[in-house]
């Protein structure tokens, strides 16, 4: 059984109007995804669903917390998630690509949208570039600082540089 199949919403059989959806994303979601940068996480998802004649109107709420890397103590730490996100199913007679990101092209045809390639996307967007403990109002593990600070290249140098062969000595002089 495919992880993700829980995620195709199937819209034919649904009325004009509002309806409301609920999931829950756990590791196997993140886990079904190749190379992903989330590992793990515990989100809850609601989606509220306005179909209308020409077109599908997904408005998203995820809340829940994301496990990340610290990249400075390189511990793990949870990152929370607060999202507000809209997008719109349009309905075309041949698939087109839509440069506009917030628009997704189904053919007449189709009857479900896979919502699981947006709902990665979104979550991934809100997860900040450089990740750091104190995002999640933690503090690092100062060990873990200072034993990389000790393995750094430019403390190794200094050290290289301190213990160096008398006979290049003179070299070294020049240089400086």
């Amino acid at each position: 059984m495919k992880p993700l199949k829980q995620f195709s919403l199937p819209f034919t059989g649904l009325k004009l109007g509002t309806h409301q959806f609920d999931y829950e994303l756990g590791d196997s979601f993140f886990n079904a995804f190749e190379y992903s940068l989330i590992k793990s996480g515990d989100l809850k998802v609601d989606l509220e669903l306005e179909k209308q004649e020409t077109m599908l109107i997904l408005k998203f709420k995820v809340i829940g917390t994301v496990k990340l890397d610290c990249d400075k103590c390189l511990s793990e730490f949870a990152y929370p998630v607060n999202l507000y996100e809209r997008q719109i199913v349009k309905f075309a007679e041949d698939e087109l690509e839509s440069d506009d990101e917030e628009i997704i092209t189904l053919s007449r045809k189709d009857s479900e949208v896979d919502l699981s390639g947006p709902l990665y996307e979104m979550i991934n967007v809100a997860v900040p570039y450089i990740k750091n403990c104190g995002q999640a109002n933690q503090d690092c593990d100062q060990n873990m600082v200072e034993r990389l600070e000790q393995l750094s290249v430019a403390k190794q140098a200094e050290e290289s540089e301190q213990t160096s062969d008398p006979r290049w000595e003179a070299l070294n002089k020049l240089k400086k």
